[in-house]
């Protein structure tokens, strides 16, 4: 049986931003709303720009139901052709991946995306030429190699009109003023410098136009091996000892050349472990790392368990969710990434010891390690404004190879790799530990992770800022000539207005108190933590029993806390770590001070709200965080309206800078994938059949084998 609404002779046209062309349209496409096995969906258009693919219906025309999270650029039905992961036809009811020229065009379009959507088309009701023109349109323009200027960015630019940056507090990092700002505020300018070297890219057009080094390092050093081996300065902490890094030089070169680098090498590293330096230890980040290659591959694995294509496929793969989980090693390698920036943060902070990252190029790892030790040691990181910069300094003018990892042009798939994912992944597991030590929430790194994929902002679509600025110069449409006017992504109003940008930030936030004026002597400002005291007694190991008092099936399926992996690991961390993690941790956190995730076993979860916001079976009715966030924000409103009272009692005007609240109205009736979409399809999981339960009692891990895992089975509510 089909539900099907019935299609209607109103024309629907798709809303075109500034450059956006119209390339091909196919009508009377069906699509499927992929939750249970009963086919319904609607009938609509389908579409393909030089900007995105879109589906649009009746509803697309009416405001009715307009969401309250709503991006003002990318609508529910919308898939920008960069975030396009893979297309599949479906022939005879077989999966096919399509790619280049077909013989044969499906009779169904199943499009799976970078951000987790999945959309089925039907096409079986479409014209045969449209069913070709859209197909092989779709493919073409989301699959195969381009240059860089036939990027939709390069045409959005030059249409826009000349939007001047709102207000924003980021800081760009590409002045020199910048740097010496940022030098000045941890208090690194007695011992490091900004340079100008590095002006009209002759040093390396791999390094910006400006950058920071120690004192002592001379031009001449910097300009000899086009900036490889030099330190490179990142961040100073509060008692002198500095975050460095390094580009390497290539391993496999003649005797003579590799004699000459390693001979120049010693010499920089003399030079900066005399006085005023501190004691230095190198980290190659290359050998104590996951590779670039094994990162791609973990994520490729981990992000299949999430693409989902019906509700039969999810409950089959629920009785198997831990080993799934755990055989992917994605969550091992978020573990693996903050006990190195623990390891790092211990050198600073305890041992007083600079810290030197090297890697080949120190665009990768580099950024990632060096981002969460800044997060974790800086509360500056933690603000909004804070956090946006470092991402500029570190990923954006620090040269992380967008372009090339993101895969953006269809290029090459080996040099594809999510490192700012994992940035991002490791950064949430903070978030979700210390809510209120960040002036952000998990929604904000969400958009943030979804940003990657919108080619109207410059910031995450260029793999340096010489590339950027080579091609910023170019025809106007509206001009004769003139520069490229590019967007950040860190004009938030470009994507939300003001009342969806209230889910970004943490109405809980503890914000950092004012000093008195009559206490202003002490000029640093030093966390209360001593964490020189002996070790203190290490808490027992979770027991089996983890999940106990949880009754909820669900939420033991899907917080992904895999109990067995990491207690009994081989890498058992050295004394030294050990001692320094648990002392942290068995005092008060101060969230203004040094912040260190916990990492043992279950503490490292999966990202629930990137990962499960489409799939209508993983929702919490009236539950998950914005259960939490609803009557929090209840208590706000209250609170802002008893100011208002107060405020014309005293006939004052009401202070400009009261943060907007967004209103959750009826929040009984939202569900954890809120505010992404507003689902609520009950989801009843099926009853396996008898040879589903033969064919699991085969496998030896799940049934036979004395593990570690929850019990699946337990109680439900």
């Amino acid at each position: 049986e089909i539900h099907i609404k019935e299609p209607t002779e109103k024309e629907v046209n798709p809303h075109l931003l500034p450059g956006e062309l119209l390339l091909c349209e196919a009508n009377m496409v069906y699509k499927y709303v992929q939750e249970d096995g009963s086919n319904r969906g609607t009938y609509g258009k389908l579409v393909c720009t030089n900007f995105k693919i879109a589906f649009l219906d009746d509803d697309s025309a009416s405001d009715d139901n307009e969401p309250q999270f709503k991006n003002k650029i990318i609508g529910e039905n919308d898939i920008t052709l960069q975030c396009v992961d893979q297309i599949y036809g479906v022939y005879d009811e077989k999966k096919k991946l399509l790619t280049g020229q077909l013989r044969k065009y499906p009779e169904k379009l199943i499009i799976y995306c970078k951000d987790l959507r999945v959309f089925h088309f039907c096409l079986r009701y479409t014209k045969e030429e449209e069913v070709k023109r859209i197909v092989s349109g779709i493919i073409h323009h989301s699959q195969t190699p381009k240059l860089l200027k036939r990027l939709f960015l390069f045409s959005y630019a030059s249409a826009a009109p000349n939007n001047t940056e709102g207000r924003n507090q980021t800081v760009m990092f590409d002045t020199l003023e910048a740097w010496r700002d940022e030098l000045e505020r941890t208090k690194g300018n007695v011992k490091y410098k900004a340079v100008t070297t590095n002006e009209c890219y002759r040093v390396s057009e791999k390094l910006p136009l400006y950058f920071v080094v120690p004192i002592c390092v001379s031009e001449e050093s910097v300009l000899k091996y086009e900036g490889r081996g030099i330190p490179i300065w990142c961040w100073s902490c509060h008692n002198g000892a500095a975050l460095l890094k390094m580009s390497a030089f290539p391993k496999e070169q003649d005797d003579s050349t590799s004699q000459t680098q390693k001979a120049f090498l010693d010499g920089i590293y003399k030079t900066i472990s005399k006085a005023p330096y501190e004691l230095l230890k190198t980290d190659d980040l290359s050998s104590s790392l996951p590779s670039l290659q094994d990162i791609q591959t973990a994520y490729t694995r981990f992000k299949q368990l999430f693409l989902i294509d019906n509700s039969t496929d999810f409950w089959a793969t629920d009785v198997k969710w831990f080993s799934l989980l755990e055989s992917t090693n994605w969550l091992e390698i978020i573990r693996r990434v903050l006990k190195k920036a623990i390891e790092v943060a211990e050198c600073l902070e305890r041992h007083h010891t600079n810290v030197l990252l090297i890697e080949e190029s120190a665009t990768d790892l580099c950024c990632v390690i060096s981002t969460l030790v800044q997060v974790m040691m800086d509360s500056y990181s933690r603000t909004k404004s804070g956090f946006q910069s470092l991402i500029q300094k570190e990923w954006v003018i620090g040269g992380h190879p967008f372009l090339d990892r993101c895969n953006h042009l269809h290029k090459s798939d080996k040099e594809e790799a999510p490192v700012f994912l994992l940035l991002l992944n490791c950064v949430w597991q903070l978030v979700q530990q210390y809510p209120p030590a960040f002036e952000f929430t998990e929604t904000y790194l969400t958009v943030l992770s979804d940003s990657l994929y919108v080619p109207i902002f410059s910031t995450f679509f260029f793999n340096s800022q010489h590339q950027k600025d080579t091609n910023t110069s170019g025809e106007s449409l509206k001009t004769q000539s003139g520069p490229f006017r590019f967007l950040t992504v860190w004009d938030w109003s470009v994507q939300f207005d003001p009342k969806a940008q209230a889910f970004l930030n943490n109405p809980l936030y503890a914000e950092k108190p004012k000093p008195d004026k009559s206490q202003r002597k002490t000029t640093r400002f030093k966390h209360q933590r001593q964490l020189s005291l002996p070790l203190t007694a290490t808490k027992s190991t979770t027991k089996r029993g983890f999940f106990r008092e949880e009754t909820d099936h669900f939420i033991k399926n899907i917080l992904g806390k895999r109990i067995s992996k990491f207690i009994n690991s081989s890498d058992e961390p050295p004394n030294s770590f050990r001692e320094f993690y648990d002392s942290w941790h068995s005092k008060p956190v101060d969230y203004h001070g040094l912040l260190l995730p916990r990492i043992d076993g279950p503490e490292i979860r999966v990202w629930a709200q990137r990962y499960l916001r489409w799939i209508p079976e993983a929702q919490l009715h009236g539950g998950g965080t914005i259960a939490t966030a609803a009557k929090i924000l209840d208590l706000m409103e209250e609170v802002q309206s008893l100011q208002v009272k107060m405020d014309e009692e005293h006939s004052q005007a009401i202070s400009g800078d009261v943060r907007s609240v967004p209103l959750l109205r009826n929040s009984a009736r939202l569900s954890s994938l809120f505010p992404f979409a507003l689902l609520q399809r009950q989801s009843i999981k099926p009853a396996l059949p008898t040879s589903t339960w033969k064919d699991l009692e085969d496998e030896d891990d799940l049934v036979k084998r004395d593990d570690e895992f929850v019990d699946l089975t337990g109680d439900m509510p």
